[in-house]
């Protein structure tokens, strides 16, 4: 039998991967904003408020009773950041103000619905 080439023998080799893999793609402006319409509404109080908002306007000594346990400042609290978030806008009818939603509340609030059934 003839000597065979150690060279002919070997499987020819893939080329070597970069070491340096490229960053995954940055997310869009929309899907960064969706993002944080989920946050706003990521703590059960908050989704709950902007669900009852959905059904009507409602003020701050409204929801405290609606919610239950919820203290006044903890409903306020609340309101503020659905308020920082869009989600929520207030009217002023005399000392009181009127929560209700936005565009985007009543967008994610039909979210909500469907999902729940």
């Amino acid at each position: 039998m003839p000597p065979t080439s150690s060279k002919a023998s070997a499987a020819p080799k893939a080329p070597k991967a970069s070491s340096k893999a490229s960053p995954p793609p940055r997310p869009s402006a929309e899907i960064r904003r969706v993002a944080d319409l989920l946050k706003q509404v990521s703590d059960p109080t908050r989704l709950q408020v902007l669900m009852l908002l959905s059904e009507n306007e409602r003020n701050v000594s409204e929801l405290c009773t609606e919610l239950g346990t919820q203290s006044q400042p903890a409903v306020s609290h609340h309101l503020s950041l659905l308020r920082h978030g869009r989600l929520i806008e207030p009217r002023r009818s005399g000392k009181h103000n009127f929560y209700g939603l936005t565009e985007a509340g009543r967008e994610l609030a039909a979210v909500v619905h469907t999902v729940i059934g």
